[in-house]
């Protein structure tokens, strides 16, 4: 667990608030992730295998999280962190990348195509790992990254160039 947690917690908590967009449920998921570790009865073949079932837990809490009769209720009142603030997961990689225009840009998309960006880009996953995990088909995968590429391009007013060349994994 100890290990897990060290080698995977800031994936898992970058995956976390990439999906709700708040600190706050950031560390509520990435708790309730490593609870489920605990609990769980699960033999993992390698680290590799212990990892996608951590993303795959991280998207589906994320998803419950969102679907919670207590989150449509709430009001937003969660406050962005200052630059200043470090992030939990100490890396200061995630606070450069928020506080950039394309971190804002990143945080519009909406939510099923910033995690098809975050698994592909951040993560290094292929379309075919990307649609096991987002339980959807490869060809949608690379819809959304395509569509996910075309908007950011938009936002930022320059032409969406980046990585193009990896949808064909």
């Amino acid at each position: 667990m100890e290990r897990a947690m060290r080698i995977w917690g800031s994936t898992v908590y970058r995956l976390a608030l990439n999906q709700t967009q708040s600190p706050h449920d950031a560390d509520d998921v990435c708790q309730d992730v490593f609870l489920r570790l605990l609990k769980d009865a699960t033999v993992f073949k390698d680290d590799e295998h212990l990892k996608a079932w951590l993303l795959c837990v991280t998207v589906n809490c994320c998803r419950d999280l969102h679907r919670s009769a207590w989150k449509r209720r709430a009001e937003l009142t969660d406050v962005v962190p200052d630059a200043t603030d470090e992030d939990p997961c100490g890396d200061s990689a995630v606070r450069a990348l928020r506080d950039s225009d394309l971190g804002r840009a990143l945080g519009r998309l909406p939510g099923k195509m910033r995690l098809i960006v975050h698994l592909y880009y951040y993560e290094g996953y292929s379309t075919e790992e990307i649609a096991r995990l987002a339980h959807c088909a490869p060809a949608t995968v690379r819809t959304r990254l395509r569509r996910a590429r075309t908007q950011l391009g938009n936002m930022l007013g320059k032409e969406a160039s980046f990585g193009t060349d990896r949808t064909t994994d």
